[in-house]
């Protein structure tokens, strides 16, 4: 598949979602991930995983991300354009089930950007999660 991100804008994501996961809260798995997203109004906004003690409690650094937007700019004003994730020495990771469904309610067009095992990878959020639910 081709780039469906302008290479600036792929470097800008990546490099974010990069510098984002340096902060992660991770002492249980030790594993990092950021997570970048482009905003249809050209906003940037990141998150990193947040483990618990209680594991069901731990929040990806996807929905991380798409939260910090919707408590910064108001849920009007989040439609994600593209989401960048990251993790230590470019490790397979594509967004979970729960994060697959929270990107589609807020960009049902939006592109991922994620490490897969074939390399980096560029898909449409509605080929991740097909037919995503909604009740809007």
């Amino acid at each position: 598949m081709p780039d469906v991100l302008p290479g600036q804008q792929r470097d800008h994501l990546l490099r974010a979602a990069r510098e984002t996961m340096a902060r992660a809260y991770a002492p249980y798995s030790k594993f990092l991930v950021g997570a970048a997203i482009l905003t249809e109004l050209g906003e940037v906004f990141t998150g990193c995983n947040v483990e618990n003690a209680s594991y069901g409690l731990t929040m990806c650094a996807e929905r991380t991300a798409i939260f910090s937007a919707v408590a910064h700019s108001g849920a009007d004003n989040v439609r994600i354009r593209a989401i960048a994730v990251t993790t230590p020495d470019d490790v397979a990771c594509s967004p979970c089930g729960a994060c697959r469904q929270v990107i589609y309610e807020f960009g049902s067009d939006a592109v991922v950007l994620f490490r897969s095992h074939d390399g980096w990878k560029e898909s449409r959020i509605r080929d991740l999660l097909p037919e995503g639910f909604l009740l809007l």
